[in-house]
């Protein structure tokens, strides 16, 4: 019933290509009320009656969804249809402005899937996800390649000069898009594009499958308990928690998204750790490779069928960097100073090796456990004596939102009348100084199978001047979960990255944009980071460590000596750091700079050859992301797009230290960031936001210092 409904739907859209605008738009609600009435159980298919809109998570499910999918499709095929051939002049308000009020229906079910996709898929989201790749690649293909549609556009952005300075930014967002897109390609090209985008589609959803199936199948199963010696017993618990959660007897380690695993520090098996390692590092490879060559291929055609000779060049179109010399230009001056920086700190490790009466050569699986003997040295500093200073609801509540509203004057109330998608999220409304909403933020910090690697933030409902719709916002990270009825005590690494991850929130809950396209974070990949770059800082501003950073059992501040040992270690091994993350950035970059009639054919043998061309192949320290889990290029929307964290690193130390000269942790400087940078999103130049801010462009100078290149 249902596919002859949509046909229905889909052919009336069509036949309707005549009719007058009124008519079309008419008739087009009809349809969408007709397909709501057929499906009224389905909650999707309506707003939520929740405050802010918020999900209704305890009455929807995976049989929900293609229902509602197939239902938004049409819904917006009809209305796209309608602007498309509408028979009066195109204006701004009856084409641009319409268009940001169309595909209600299909966006709220998209935040849905893909949002809960990421966070508790099962192989029936696989399932829906595999399906639905072509079929929305289809659908965005039907818009930005509707020629009487880009014909509209291309009116309106050559007679925009009327238009204030928000609307003229949306007319040249959309012009972009739909050049970008392939509108001005002729029919035969258009096809061809249309092929490839429905590959590509199909080939990144596959990409990221693999990865989720990584976490559940490559886990590596201790039987014996002696060789997690390092480990504290909680950890020990955790990981027995862990295996027994998923059938498995013994102590189950589950590898996190990155290269390097974090229990390698502490882990005194040598072998365990060799075996971890080589697992994280393999993981995905033979069903990755393939996916990776064929990818990377489809691109580049893409790119020379728009006139671009590679991937990379096509996507700096749309980037504050403008060019891929740009982007090498800063990833080949630091990866020297970088590499050399690693050896000196490789020299110090593999000194602490050999006065052990060990005579091995440092290895990758050796550095971040031996890296930690030379910090307990160099710093006399135990991380087991740190973690107990940083217990997660302290963490949340005593330093991040603290810190936030003494920066924005925000408050937090927890809303436990809300539901949730699964027991481990918390949520919380969010209000201004003068206790006006602000919007929702969700909170999930494990964790848990099902749930994909990293931390992230997104939104379910974006806020919009136009559609009156207010911030529903959550963060994303993966935790580990200690066994039931201990405490959560964080890494510093982990409280850094829930800050981090907060100032993407930020981000989004404080948009005061008008237009959805335009709203939040949806700027330039090599702008998006600097916000959360920027909110880390904030985690270690005195008086806000002061306020957090107690010990979970005595409540007693942490000793003075302590905290300075952290923080004076934060600049070490950031030669490694700066390493592996140069050498992702330089993969992700050389992936996308060669054209089609280049044959890849040995995914590993590119890697290597792509190090030595940047003379950052140093065997010690691997890049942060091998490709065959590389999400951020291959499944993420990053690609050509890593370096953005080197970026907009550049923006978020200059800003840090432009607010400490200025003040520090005051309304005055938060509200101006908040004004200048947060509210925006991409209403305006996004340099030119910067400028309103800071008074000029960034300089390097912050940066180099706080990565310790320089003193």
């Amino acid at each position: 019933m249902r596919k002859t409904l949509i046909a229905t739907t889909i052919a009336s859209a069509l036949i309707l290509s005549a009719c007058s605008s009124d008519e079309t738009t008419k008739t087009a609600e009809e349809g969408a009320a007709q397909v709501q009435d057929m499906n009224a159980n389905n909650v999707l298919f309506k707003p939520s009656p929740l405050q802010y809109m918020a999900p209704e998570f305890d009455k929807f499910g995976t049989k929900d969804y293609e229902a509602a999918f197939d239902a938004g499709i049409a819904q917006h095929t009809a209305q796209i249809e309608a602007i498309a051939n509408n028979p009066k002049p195109a204006t701004f308000e009856n084409t641009l402005v319409k268009m940001e009020l169309s595909g209600e229906l299909l966006n709220r079910v998209s935040a849905a899937f893909y949002n809960l996709s990421g966070l508790i898929s099962d192989d029936e989201y696989q399932r829906i996800d595999e399906k639905m790749a072509p079929v929305l690649s289809a659908h965005s293909d039907d818009i930005y390649l509707n020629g009487a549609l880009f014909k509209r556009v291309q009116t309106i952005y050559d007679n925009q000069d009327k238009l204030n300075a928000e609307d003229q930014r949306l007319v040249d967002f959309y012009y972009k898009q739909f050049v970008k897109a392939g509108a001005k390609l002729n029919d035969a090209e258009k096809a061809k594009m249309r092929e490839i985008n429905s590959e590509l589609a199909q080939l990144s959803t596959a990409f990221s499958q693999n990865i989720l199936k990584s976490y559940k199948e490559d886990v590596i199963v201790v039987t014996d308990k002696s060789k997690l010696a390092g480990l504290s017993e909680g950890e020990i618990a955790g990981l027995a928690a862990s295996a027994k959660k998923a059938g498995k007897d013994g102590y189950m380690i589950t590898l996190v998204n990155t290269t390097q695993q974090p229990i390698l520090s502490s882990l005194e098996n040598r072998d365990l750790r060799e075996q971890i390692f080589k697992a994280s590092a393999n993981r995905a490879a033979k069903t990755n490779g393939p996916i990776i060559i064929k990818e990377t291929n489809l691109r580049a055609q893409k790119a020379e069928l728009l006139g671009y000779k590679d991937w990379a060049s096509y996507v700096m179109t749309s980037r504050m960097a403008q060019t891929t010399d740009n982007v090498y230009g800063i990833l080949d001056d630091l990866a020297p100073k970088a590499v050399e920086k690693a050896k000196i700190e490789a020299a110090a490790i593999q000194k602490v090796i050999n006065d052990s009466g060990e005579s091995f050569e440092l290895k990758p699986w050796d550095w971040t456990f031996y890296a930690e003997k030379v910090r307990a040295e160099k710093y006399n500093l135990d991380p087991a004596l740190v973690k107990p200073y940083f217990e997660m609801q302290s963490v949340i509540h005593d330093g991040l939102f603290f810190a936030m509203n003494k920066l924005y004057g925000i408050t937090f109330k927890e809303r436990k009348d809300l539901p949730v998608y699964h027991e481990d999220v918390t949520v919380y409304e969010v209000f201004n100084a003068d206790n006006s909403a602000i919007g929702l933020f969700y909170l999930d910090p494990y964790a848990r199978e099902g749930k994909r690697g990293g931390a992230w933030m997104s939104a379910y409902v974006s806020e919009s001047g136009l559609k009156g719709t207010k911030p529903v916002i959550y963060n994303a990270q993966n935790i580990p979960k200690p066994a039931a009825g201990e405490p959560t005590l964080m890494t510093f690494d982990e409280v850094s990255t829930m800050f981090h991850e907060f100032g993407h929130a930020a981000h989004g809950l404080f948009s005061d944009v008008k237009y959805p396209s335009l709203a939040g974070t949806a700027t330039a990949r090599d702008f998006v980071e600097f916000p959360s770059q920027a909110n880390e800082d904030w985690m270690i501003e005195p008086t806000v460590l002061a306020n957090y950073a107690k010990h979970y059992k005595t409540g007693e501040p942490i000793p003075q000596a302590l905290l300075d040992k952290v923080l004076e270690s934060q600049k070490f091994n950031q030669g490694y750091g700066t390493t592996e993350y140069l050498a992702a950035a330089l993969l992700d970059m050389e992936w996308h700079s060669f054209g089609s009639d280049e044959k890849i054919t040995d995914v590993q043998k590119f890697e290597q050859d792509a190090l030595e061309k940047h003379g950052i192949a140093y065997y010690p320290v691997p890049p942060r992301y091998k490709s065959n889990f590389f999400s951020h290029t291959f499944a993420g929307g990053y690609s050509a797009g890593y370096y953005a964290y080197l970026w907009t690193e550049v923006f978020a130390a200059d800003a840090f230290a432009h607010m400490e000269n200025n003040g520090g942790l005051t309304r005055k400087n938060g509200d101006k960031f908040r004004k200048e940078i947060l509210s925006k999103g991409n209403s305006r130049d996004l340099m030119q936001s910067y400028i309103e801010f800071r008074g000029q462009k960034p300089t390097t100078d912050a940066l180099l210092k706080r990565r310790g290149l320089v003193e």
